[in-house]
């Protein structure tokens, strides 16, 4: 059960019941985004993600972005992330246990993993693999992205913001998913 309740519009002052209808206009309201609307500072900073989705995109496309991100998420044991990339990859007609990588995605997605496990263990040969494949610039913004999707598991994790309802037929067990 969360630990914060979701901000409700009708309930909300004037100014968190703006940003609700601008956040319900730009992204959709999850309950991620209805328990950071507790405080839109917050909100604002953490919806700095669909920037730099958008800036990754083009580099490594949707599909290897969220693989990054949910390498993070299961890093990070973050069910209510893990859940949305998983029903991402399940959606693309792909086993999430057994996914098929090539030597670019490989690498794409142990940086995440060591990202959320420990940003000071990025080996010299984990990021020379890198960097086999990606500019400087490409991998200030990857880090960066991984860095927000990072602040996403915390903040889910730590206030257990509940599993949207849209998610119910792509809930991950566990036990299985973060082994």
């Amino acid at each position: 059960m969360a630990r914060i309740a979701l901000v409700r519009p009708e309930e909300a002052s004037p100014e968190i019941r703006a940003a609700y209808e601008e956040t319900a206009r730009e992204h959709s309201i999850s309950n991620m985004k209805a328990t950071l609307l507790h405080s839109p500072v917050a909100l604002h900073a953490v919806l700095e993600w669909y920037k730099l989705f958008a800036q990754v995109k083009p580099f490594l496309g949707e599909r290897l972005a969220v693989l990054f991100c949910d390498g993070i998420s299961r890093q990070n044991s973050c069910e209510l992330c893990a859940t949305f990339m998983h029903r991402e990859i399940v959606k693309w007609g792909e086993d999430p246990y057994n996914l098929k990588l090539d030597e670019r995605e490989q690498a794409v997605v142990d940086f995440g993993r060591q990202l959320a496990k420990n940003a000071n263990g990025v080996s010299d040969n984990l990021y020379t693999r890198l960097a086999r494949h990606f500019t400087p610039a490409q991998i200030v913004d990857l880090t960066v992205f991984g860095a927000l999707m990072i602040v996403n598991n915390i903040f889910n994790s730590a206030l257990q913001v509940d599993l949207d309802t849209s998610l119910d037929d792509y809930r991950i067990q566990p036990e299985k998913y973060f082994s």
